[in-house]
């Protein structure tokens, strides 16, 4: 059914804003969205209530108005290529935006069962943090850390401060390797108002294991962050020797 909820306390254009956002997270459209006359005729709304949900995405940076020839699916404003350790605000630098971050929660805890699979943690030291990019909410990020390096890490300005850039010159840590997997997910509803997005937002999940050059760990990191504002990219070579 495409037609909105009238009865609804959620506005018009609100919902209209979220159908469209989830339709281009799931790629139905190409590069561009339908034109207003499709869109009012699909949803059984005014023009007005079109051109609100239209202009919010807009502000948002998922769409971008070309004049004369419609309306376009934005290209994600942050990239981050694999193959280097980088953290998300040298990542975002390089996007020339501006990171922030907020914390959250951080102190010693015993890890869920699956993290203590995952990075050998009984017990760890726990920093959450939201991410920003140009004042946006961009992604939820969780580390995990060996209790003397977690205290260690807290002497510092662990809110505003680059964790990695603290790891590397103020603990003097030497990173090796970094084991990374990314998968998508959906985000709680607690997790979603955070970050801003609808709950029916596909997000990024990454998950990360990070070690030195002994091969001991130094940090288990998982991060939901936002499908509509970044992405991964990886150059591949073909290997004919």
């Amino acid at each position: 059914m495409t037609e909105l909820d009238s009865k609804s306390p959620i506005p018009l254009h609100i919902q209209l804003k979220n159908k469209l956002q989830e339709l281009i997270d799931n790629r139905s459209f190409n590069e561009k969205i339908p034109s207003e006359r499709e869109l009012m005729d699909t949803y059984k709304v005014s023009r007005s209530t079109v051109r609100e949900a239209v202009s919010h995405l807009v502000n948002e940076g998922v769409l971008k108005k070309v004049h004369g020839k419609g309306t376009f699916i934005s290209k994600k404003p942050i990239e981050e290529w694999l193959g280097n350790i980088t953290s998300t605000t040298e990542v975002i630098k390089k996007m020339g935006m501006k990171p922030d971050a907020k914390l959250l929660d951080n102190g010693i805890v015993v890890p869920a069962k699956e993290i203590v699979e995952a990075s050998g943690l009984t017990e760890a030291y726990f920093i959450k943090r939201i991410r920003y990019a140009n004042d946006k909410p961009l992604a939820l990020e969780s580390q995990y850390y060996p209790i003397e390096i977690g205290e260690n890490l807290a002497q510092y300005d662990i809110e505003k401060g680059t964790l990695y850039d603290l790891l590397e010159q103020s603990l003097d840590l030497k990173f090796a390797e970094a084991e990374q997997m990314i998968t998508s997910t959906y985000l709680s509803k607690e997790e979603a108002d955070l970050l801003g997005v609808p709950c029916s937002l596909s997000v990024l999940h990454i998950e990360r294991l990070l070690t030195d050059i002994n091969g001991s760990l130094i940090e288990y990191y998982s991060a939901y962050f936002r499908s509509d504002m970044y992405s991964f990219r990886i150059k591949l070579s073909k290997n004919y020797s």
